[in-house]
């Protein structure tokens, strides 16, 4: 791209000082396969938009202190000029708190391992590790700013504060000064925002005069641009997160948003002039244990899909909502010819169901890895483990009568077994605690899951793991043997194991299967008939299914598969005795409200 300028006027964004309006697109990288980021590029471009926007997860891209990673998948640099070599602009905002439904909202597990951090404040012992990260970001995107000839036009300083904390205004301002001036140190010259919900509360706390305000919201747009006009008197009017859908949880329903409702709101941005950032317009795949969660008294664990109702589904196809979204774009700015074969067609027939072979129990593969000795039950935090599963063992000699294991709180899932015989669940989302052993004598087990970590709110930075005190039949264990389970390589270690099929089970269990394509494909798995836990294809975990729903599918992109042999692999914690590995050629996001 030629280099241009890009600035903020009395009443417009300003391109080459001409007035221009902003119709961007959020599309997270770190949920697409890399190899599928210039699809969905252009698909945003056939759309009628002109931008692109991304949040930058911090706790991705540094995943131990010091060490930043900005490869493969977390190739910011390659997706910003993938963005410009179609031609269009992009907005950046790498928080560093993002939300986004992502675990921890963004924020590295390990700042809190050491204790009480003032995270999103101006804590010297916050700033210092923000500032190096920020640093690492900027060199990236300084370079590909829009008057060096890259596509950047704009970048956001933090997300939502005016929601956070109790902070005097003081100490907001501070901190979100020490943000600014590390943007500005490291050679930032286009435009910074902040965004907030339309409130005079979180606009007035949420940012500062140096800071265009812009606004997140679905709908009421009038009274919306109106509370964000008073806050933000010059200047382009923005939604920099028009929400036409909403993500899913656990337990619930597949959450979407009429689009007729959608339309009209989108209509009524566009008629009062204003810019327009949609959230999502593709929302791809929280892989792995990405998903975040909320809790504002219910824990409610983000599902693995990120679909978002948006106007490009999770595997990529255009929805009723991108072509509707198309036409109303259409009537207040250019937009490209397109037809649905401009497009990815939609998802292949499935292949035939596969036999799904037990490998190995998870016991037996954990009996190969290091047990640590402990006087307590410590945390995952405690461990320096940032996400995944424990396994806690203690010898219990209270007797043969039933006795009550009492835990202050599960976070987020226990499977309790005594001398390995499954004895039930404790679920923090059903704020369960409790439950009779059938005996105090043997060895008890207890696997714990972590769901995801807060996105939102003041619980942002809890612990994970078992939340003592832990007691069972009103005595605290002496000594715990704790286990950290090696999720991301169980693939590798399921093919170490003996080979002996696990067969049927009570407890958890690693299986595989093998399917046989003529050529690389996007796939569907349909795990209806499994019950909770983890699947690969290869060695890449795609994410999470649970029994529960509302989702019951697994989106695989194209770029995993191979012409020939295909190997998934299935953690299932609560087996079901499926037999088979089953797919599908749609989408299985589970029921709708109605």
């Amino acid at each position: 791209m030629a280099t241009g300028s890009f600035r903020i006027g009395e009443s417009d964004f300003l391109l080459d000082d001409q007035p221009y309006r902003v119709l961007s697109g959020a599309l997270h990288y770190f949920r697409v396969h890399p190899d599928q980021w210039a699809d969905r590029i252009r698909a945003a471009r056939l759309m009628g938009l002109n931008t692109i926007e991304t949040y930058v997860p911090w706790n991705e891209h540094e995943p131990e202190p010091g060490v930043f990673r900005a490869d493969g998948a977390l190739d910011l640099a390659r997706f910003l000029d993938l963005i410009a070599a179609e031609g269009m602009h992009a907005i950046v905002r790498p928080g560093p708190y993002i939300c986004a439904e992502w675990d921890g909202g963004g924020l590295p597990a390990w700042l809190f391992f050491d204790g009480d951090m003032g995270v999103r404040s101006a804590d010297p012992r916050f700033l210092a590790p923000v500032t190096a990260f920020l640093r690492r970001v900027l060199e990236i995107v300084v370079p590909r700013q829009i008057d060096r000839g890259g596509p950047v036009i704009l970048m956001q300083v933090e997300n939502e504060y005016g929601a956070y904390g109790d902070f005097t205004t003081q100490e907001r301002e501070s901190y979100l000064r020490a943000l600014r001036d590390t943007y500005l140190d490291a050679g930032v010259t286009v435009p910074l925002t902040s965004v907030d919900q339309p409130t005079d509360e979180m606009l007035s706390r949420g940012s500062l005069p140096e800071l265009h305000r812009t606004g997140s919201f679905g709908g009421n747009v009038a009274d919306r641009l109106r509370v964000l006009r008073t806050h933000q008197p010059t200047g382009p009017l923005m939604c920099s997160e028009f929400w036409c859908g909403w993500f899913d949880y656990w337990g619930s329903f597949h959450r979407t948003s009429s689009t007729e409702a959608s339309v009209a709101s989108l209509e009524a941005l566009l008629q009062a002039g204003a810019s327009v950032n949609i959230y999502m317009f593709h929302g791809g795949t929280n892989f792995g244990l990405t998903n975040g969660a909320n809790d504002k008294g219910v824990f409610e664990p983000t599902i693995t899909s990120y679909d978002y109702d948006a106007p490009l589904d999770e595997a990529g196809r255009p929805t009723e909502k991108f072509w509707a979204f198309r036409e109303v774009i259409a009537r207040y700015a250019p937009v490209p010819e397109a037809t649905a074969a401009d497009l990815l067609p939609a998802l292949a027939a499935a292949p035939a169901s596969v036999p799904l072979e037990g490998v190995v129990t998870l016991a037996d593969l954990l009996r190969a890895e290091p047990a640590q000795h402990h006087d307590h039950a410590p945390t995952m935090d405690e461990l320096g483990v940032s996400r995944g599963f424990l396994r806690y063992e203690t010898r219990l000699s209270q007797g043969e009568a039933p006795v009550v294991l009492a835990i202050g709180e599960v976070r987020d899932r226990a499977w309790v077994s005594l001398d390995g015989v499954p004895v039930g669940i404790l679920s923090r989302d059903r704020r369960e605690r409790t439950l009779v052993l059938p005996r105090g004598t043997g060895v008890l087990g207890i696997l714990v899951e972590d769901q995801g970590r807060v996105n939102y709110g003041p619980r942002i930075g809890e612990d994970k793991g078992l939340i003592g005190p832990v007691t069972v039949g009103g005595l605290v264990p002496a000594a715990w043997d704790v286990v950290v389970v090696p999720w991301e390589q169980l693939p590798a270690r399921a093919a170490d194991a003996s080979g002996a099929d696990a067969g049927p089970v009570a407890g958890a269990a690693v299986l595989r299967a093998v399917v046989d394509l003529d050529a690389p494909r996007d796939l569907v798995v349909d795990l209806t008939a499994l019950g909770t836990g983890l699947a690969w294809i290869g060695e890449f975990c795609l994410g999470r299914f649970w029994q529960t729903g509302p989702q019951h599918s697994l989106f695989v992109p194209a770029p995993l598969t191979r012409a020939g042999r295909n190997v998934f692999t299935v953690l299932d914690l609560e087996p079901t005795g499926a037999a088979e590995l089953a797919f599908s050629d749609r989408l299985l996001l589970g029921p709708v409200e109605w």
